[in-house]
């Protein structure tokens, strides 16, 4: 019996070491799970190499589009800060969270909503950002929380550079001249006044004293911090967005006499319904060379950013992570540098909506374009999709993986744009929506439901959107079939 006794004592140990190295077995099948990093400019229009651009230098960002899909026909939801990262970080829209300008934070609406971030989180992922994801004023929020939302991350940074302090009694912005009726640069540090403004800087320094250079840095440390454990790593940079402050080496890569201005044709103003522009006088103002000023400054920005997305892009690489990363490069909208005779944001033209989108994801398309209509409000149930984790109900965006896999798949769901305007005489003195719906061919816009006037688009011969065939006869059929893509409510205004 004594015999027996012990291969028993000695057997027991080894079934349980044996049960042990199977269930290490089985979790190595498993698939890794993919991780996430999310890059975001701030005031980006689609104007990269990528996209077609003969002036922007953008070699970082069209690396990682060789990498992934291009999407040609990506809309933000509102061409406003706020509005717009608080409908792609949420997946909802603005009309769903009742966010129509810069000082809301969505919660305040919508308490209950699961943030991306959120859902990330409970699947169990370290969930962090750096920079700007929900809405900072720019410049003078920088190195605050801003309107973020704690509840989405485990982490948060806010780092600031030279460009928000020391430099900013050297920023430059444009103002009218009341006795001369022109505009002229003025020298200042009123922090406040520069986000609303053409403003620059050719600054002296190296890219790492600057906000986004540091932000950078802190996205490189969390990589390096996390690389062993699934992460969400959101990146949002400031950059292009005004002041447009670089260094001075990123404008010499534009000099003024490179850069042609876009045009209009005669009488196109009065073609136009009057709530589609947002003239402000000093920058109808300015004359040609201010002009090209103010692009060569946005465009260095622009190609410094695409500096710091490629130092992080660089570390993925180094640290093995990049074939189980899902990576995404977004702005969140777009911008005027003088198309339509405008600036900035706030339209419901194609440079203000349309916006750049690139997904490379393993296993996805690589060195593809979709032509399909997207939108930022897809990203939190694409990226829920494509992680292998479930979104959460009542979402407004779709999951566009089938696109990732295939850019050309099978696709009919149009892009929506909206922004709101004052009140003013035009509507009594009430806010009114204009709303605008975007196929592959046509964009078609209403404002206040129509009765403050129609635009109408064809994309194959008018890709500038200068000529306007709301009013014409021939395309009254297609007025009557766009019409039906808006929004219930906004034919009720």
């Amino acid at each position: 019996m004594r015999a027996l006794l012990l291969p028993l004592r000695t057997l027991v140990p080894l079934l349980a070491l044996l049960l042990s190295l199977r269930s290490v077995a089985a979790e190595d099948a498993k698939p890794a799970r993919l991780n996430v990093l999310l890059l975001i400019s701030d005031d980006l229009a689609a104007r990269l190499g990528c996209y077609g651009d003969k002036l922007v230098q953008s070699p970082n960002i069209d690396r990682l589009a060789l990498r992934g899909v291009r999407f040609d026909r990506a809309y933000c939801q509102f061409p406003l800060c706020n509005p717009s990262r608080a409908s792609f970080l949420t997946g909802l829209r603005p009309d769903t969270l009742r966010v129509y300008e810069n000082a809301t934070q969505f919660r305040k609406n919508v308490p209950n909503a699961q943030s991306l971030g959120q859902t990330f989180q409970k699947a169990g992922y370290y969930v962090a950002r750096v920079g700007k994801l929900y809405h900072y004023g720019v410049p003078a929020q920088i190195g605050t929380d801003g309107l973020d939302d704690p509840p989405s991350w485990a982490e948060r940074f806010n780092p600031k550079g030279a460009d928000v302090e020391e430099l900013a009694p050297l920023i430059n912005r444009i103002v009218l001249d009341p006795a001369t009726k022109k505009t002229k640069l003025q020298t200042g540090n009123r922090l406040n006044q520069m986000g609303g403004t053409l403003s620059w800087l050719a600054a002296e320094g190296a890219d790492q004293e600057f906000t986004d250079g540091k932000i950078a840095d802190r996205a490189i440390q969390m990589l390096q911090a996390h690389k062993d454990q699934p992460f969400f790593i959101a990146v949002g940079f400031f950059r292009p967005h005004t002041p447009y402050v670089a260094p001075k080496k990123y404008f010499s890569l534009y000099p003024t006499d490179r850069i042609t201005l876009p045009t209009v044709p005669p009488g196109y103003r009065q073609t136009v319904p009057g709530p589609a522009f947002t003239f402000k006088p000093e920058e109808e103002a300015m004359d040609d060379d201010l002009r090209k000023e103010a692009i060569q400054a946005y465009t260095a920005s622009t190609t410094f950013m695409d500096a710091q997305v490629g130092r992080v892009l660089e570390t993925l690489d180094q640290l093995k992570l990049t074939e189980r990363t899902i990576v995404v490069f977004i702005s969140d909208h777009g911008y005027h540098l003088y198309e339509h005779q405008l600036w900035q944001k706030m339209t419901l033209f194609e440079n203000a909506a349309r916006v750049p989108m690139i997904i490379a994801a393993p296993g996805g398309a690589k060195g593809a374009v979709s032509p399909r209509t997207v939108e930022l409000v897809d990203l939190h149930p694409t990226l829920a999709d494509l992680a292998g984790i479930v979104p959460p109900q009542g979402l407004d965006g779709w999951s566009i993986k089938p696109l990732v896999e295939k850019p050309d798949a099978a696709w009919d769901k149009p892009a929506l744009t909206q922004v709101q305007r004052g009140g003013g005489p035009r509507n009594g003195g009430k806010p009114f929506m204009g709303y605008t719906v975007r196929t592959e061919r046509y964009r078609y816009t209403e404002w206040a439901g129509g009765r403050l006037g129609a635009e109408l688009y064809d994309h194959t011969s008018d890709p500038e959107e200068l000529k306007n065939l709301a009013s014409d006869p021939g395309s009254a059929q297609t007025v009557a079939e766009l019409k039906k893509l808006l929004p219930a409510g906004a034919k009720q205004e």
